[in-house]
């Protein structure tokens, strides 16, 4: 990240990376296609992994943000980092068992192409849950979009507060989800 970003603060980043939903682009998929396999040779020496596309990306059919989401299960969250780091990856958060990244990011907004890498342990995927019980119930889907599409209004400038005002709704379904799993 440059310097100019790195000295912003989260009010001037938010303005500068602004919650966008726009209509399903087919595209999606193949962007994570490519990365996936960007991912996989960056990661080839880092033991067992599994890459996964996982938010509204994922999703046919539902507005989402222009940001392809990956979730990459590994065994050595540690090393994956820093081999993304070095790449050119820019971390944005982790804590002892989690791991974010991002890709496109720039002095000027996002690029074409934009990613959020979720480092996490094997067996850390609620998302995953989510996400196929989105593609399997296109009702709830769509009631997923719409209030996503409510509130990218409420929270244009704040990514905080858009992602907490979802949770409620994510973390129901998720729960839903991994007890129809069973």
């Amino acid at each position: 990240m440059s310097n100019k970003l790195l000295s912003m603060s989260l009010q001037e980043l938010w303005r500068l990376f602004p919650i966008h939903l726009v209509p399903h682009d087919p595209r999606w998929g193949e962007y994570f296609r490519q990365e996936r396999e960007i991912l996989s040779g960056l990661l080839q020496d880092h033991g067992k992994i599994k890459i996964h596309h996982i938010g509204s990306t994922a999703v046919s059919g539902i507005w989402a943000k222009p940001i392809v989401d990956i979730l990459i299960e590994c065994s050595d969250i540690a090393a994956a980092k820093q081999r993304l780091i070095d790449a050119g990856y820019l971390l944005m958060s982790e804590n002892e068992s989690r791991c974010s990244l991002n890709k496109g990011y720039t002095e000027a907004g996002f690029a074409e192409r934009v990613f959020h890498m979720h480092l996490r342990n094997f067996g850390d995927t609620d998302e995953i849950f989510f996400r196929d019980f989105l593609r399997a119930n296109a009702d709830i889907a769509e009631r997923y979009e719409a209030l996503k599409l409510e509130l990218c209004k409420r929270f244009k400038f704040n990514r905080d507060g858009y992602t907490a005002a979802k949770s409620e709704f994510v973390l129901k379904l998720t729960r839903i989800a991994k007890e129809n799993s069973k």
